[in-house]
């Protein structure tokens, strides 16, 4: 309800005077409403590019899984890793509205160098060691060009290769090893993708932890409101998503990549003009600190764009890194690991370590074992993400290949637009959710922390039991009936909501007061760790692909369902693992809820 007398009410005296006393929407205040949409449409064009990003390196630059896997979990990773470094800034220098505004153009930016790919890469094949141009079809069957002939690629299930010629005869059999493919893409466009990555890796760490800071300053301390005020912004994010990963794709599909990240990056400068527009109405809201003597806004502004190089660097490591050779072990496996892995696994390593030792000398007994509480939740927190986030990866890529698109009739689905349900879901579920926690939490018997996170865990393992179910069923094609990915999203769904909303709130009831918001930013690493081993496990569903096109359908499913099926146990052992260990965590957290 709007109150009328809104004017002489509203204005705030200083940045942490809550409006909530005048102008209102839907009881919290109206400024709510103009961040709301800020995210939204932040969200909107991020997961619009995120739900095209792997099949844009799959099918215009033609890279294999392993390196497709590799790029997407270092660039989903870094997502996570700046907005350590761009809250910080906000907080000493810039004030959360200038690194919004800073971070949404510098994203907007990123989304439409996306749109600027150049041509298709070019595949070809080499046999023997010799050199074949590769032709596809409309159908994705793949041919060999060798002088007049045209023969077709069909890969067998013991990894050799058949080149047959039209009457159907073989014409070449290749044992496995002999037959390698690639592709001609052009430096320059790789290049220039890699530095819209990385644009939009600098520009998130800028925009996502100081747009939610904003929105706390609307609400003074203690008022009930805020958690409800955060919840009502959660949605959001999943509303922008939603239609973002409808509508994007669609115009990747009809128009061409440069139109599905062209939108993206349309809904990007939106968000941008939400707040730079906003006049008086964000007015002492997300201000610099005061007390600053020079303004060095300039000057993060040239380090933001002179790390963009080092970002570019980070994805070209990722892409020419040699893995580890066999029988290494894990020293060597360790070793191996690109830069980025290097750094994020031991300074999680370190942290996880030196944190509760860092507890125990400065703390007293009770402090210690909260924190070692939040350490161990964190970590099971790692793998919750590790096999949630192959949506945008693995999945998708099952979507495109092994899944039946069709959703009634002749409609069809885009393998890019199957990321939505997740987002439909959780629209769907959160309100439910909430009502259900909260009726459990009336009665006495809402679960711990620790049983939720258990109850995640082994949700996303037979999310993933589910879809493995579904290939049982497959057709003489190979692939799946769609509802059974969308069966999987659900269940992931689900999961979802029994550890996102929960994992914040949990950090900062554990941590001691000095070190909340270094706990914080272990979150955020976990999360980010997550990402990059997200992409790893891809890798393990890697299939021989020529031209962005698997040669055999059949290997791509069997492929895909043991990965599937090994993930999805796992998973569910460690959950049993954390219920077995949960009234320890749960006597650690003393009285935490």
């Amino acid at each position: 309800m709007v109150n009328p007398d809104a004017d002489a009410t509203t204005k705030p005296g200083s940045p942490h005077i809550s409006r909530s006393d005048g102008d209102t929407w839907f009881g919290h205040p109206r400024q709510l409403a103009r961040l709301f949409s800020t995210e939204a449409m932040e969200r909107f064009g991020y997961y619009g590019m995120r739900a095209l990003l792997t099949l844009y390196l799959t099918q215009h630059f033609l890279f294999s899984d392993q390196t497709t896997n590799g790029l997407y979990g270092g660039f989903t990773a870094l997502v996570y890793l700046t907005p350590l470094i761009g809250g910080l800034l906000a907080d000493r220098y810039l004030g959360s509205k200038k690194s919004v505004k800073f971070g949404a153009i510098l994203m907007s930016l990123g989304y439409l160098v996306l749109c600027f790919g150049g041509p298709t890469a070019k595949p070809y094949a080499m046999v023997d060691g010799t050199r074949y141009e590769v032709v596809i079809d409309d159908a994705k069957q793949q041919y060999v060009i060798d002088g007049a002939q045209k023969l077709a690629i069909k890969g067998q299930e013991d990894g050799s290769v058949h080149l047959v010629a039209p009457d159907g005869a073989v014409a070449r059999d290749i044992p496995k090893g002999g037959f390698t493919s690639d592709a001609d893409r052009s430096d320059f466009y790789t290049g220039l993708m890699l530095v819209a990555l990385a644009m939009v890796t600098i520009g998130n760490g800028f925009f996502k932890p100081n747009i939610s800071t904003i929105v706390g300053t609307l609400y003074e301390q203690g008022d009930r409101r805020r958690d409800a005020g955060f919840t009502i912004f959660y949605m959001g994010i999943n509303l922008g998503s939603l239609f973002s990963q409808i509508l994007c794709p669609f115009l990747a599909v009809a128009l061409g990549w440069w139109a599905g990240f062209g939108l993206a990056a349309i809904g990007m400068m939106i968000s941008w003009a939400l707040i730079q527009f906003a006049g008086e109405k964000l007015e002492g809201y997300g201000d610099p600190p005061p007390g600053q003597t020079k303004d060095r806004s300039l000057l993060i502004y040239i380090g933001a764009l002179a790390a963009i190089p080092v970002g570019w660097f980070l994805f070209m490591n990722l892409m020419t890194s040699a893995p580890a050779a066999a029988g290494s072990g894990i020293v060597g496996y360790l070793l191996a690991l690109p830069i980025m892995g290097k750094v994020l696994f031991f300074t999680f390593l370190l942290s996880v370590i030196g944190i509760p030792i860092w507890a125990y000398k400065v703390g007293n007994k009770v402090e210690f074992q909260m924190m070692v509480a939040a350490i161990v939740l964190i970590i099971f927190n790692v793998v919750f993400w590790t096999l949630f986030e192959q949506a945008g990866s693995s999945l998708t890529l099952f979507a495109d290949r092994n899944t039946d698109l069709t959703v009634i009739g002749d409609w069809k689905m885009s393998a890019g637009q199957t990321q939505f349900f997740n987002a439909f879901f959780i629209v769907v579920l959160a309100p439910l959710t909430s009502i259900m926690w909260n009726a459990l939490g009336r009665r006495g018997i809402e679960p711990s922390i620790p049983i939720k996170f258990a109850i995640a865990l082994a949700g996303v393992g037979l999310g993933f039991l589910a879809l493995v179910w579904g290939t049982a069923y497959a057709g003489p094609d190979f692939k799946v009936a769609l509802w059974w990915l969308a069966l999987l999203y659900l269940i992931h769904s689900m999961a979802e909501l029994c550890i996102s909303p929960v994992g914040l709130s949990m950090i900062t009831k554990l941590s001691i007061v000095r070190v909340v918001g270094l706990m914080m930013g272990l979150w955020f690493l976990s999360i980010s760790c997550a990402q990059y081993v997200a992409g790893v496990v891809a890798q393990f569903a890697s299939v021989e692909t020529v031209g962005g096109q698997v040669t055999n359908l059949k290997v791509s499913l069997e492929t895909y369902a043991a990965v599937f099926e090994t993930i999805g146990f796992i998973s569910i052992g460690i959950a049993v693992v954390l219920l077995f260990v949960s009234p320890l965590i749960k006597r650690f957290m003393h009285g935490v809820q």
